[in-house]
């Protein structure tokens, strides 16, 4: 088995910080466009953004929030929740695609990262987000 040389072992860290870093500040940016910090929801948002924004908050205080009244509620927690699941998804789904276990669930075919950019094209939808709900159903 090969191994990765040091040069190659700190950049690999690098890289995952900075994965880290990008999939916090997304998730940060999600959960302030559903106004899950504020005290009350945008006037903006549909019935289901704001069932999604009221379980988000709850999980927040599971999380060990404490509800604040007209303040702000702390989303650091919940931020990296979210940021750890959806980064580990991908990264699940990429593992299951690069060793051929990536399952398309409608027809149950096994199918390469190739292969789901060329579906969500033709779904219209990110390839990342569809990939991850492959690999969340397996």
């Amino acid at each position: 088995m090969a191994f990765l040389t040091v040069e190659l072992r700190n950049k690999l860290e690098q890289t995952v910080l900075k994965a880290r870093d990008v999939s916090e500040q997304g998730a940060v940016t999600s959960l302030e466009a559903l106004a899950v910090h504020n005290h009350e929801p945008y006037v903006t948002l549909t019935a289901e953004q704001r069932t999604l924004r009221r379980r988000l908050r709850n999980h927040g205080r599971q999380l060990g929030y404490i509800r604040k009244q007209n303040a702000k509620q702390e989303i650091l927690r919940l931020t990296r929740e979210c940021a750890y699941e959806h980064w580990h998804r991908m990264l699940f789904a990429r593992f299951l695609a690069e060793n051929e276990l990536l399952i398309e669930p409608k027809s149950g075919v096994a199918v390469t990262m190739a292969e789901c950019d060329e579906l969500a094209r033709e779904r219209g939808e990110d390839t990342w987000s569809m990939v991850g709900s492959f690999a969340q159903m397996m």
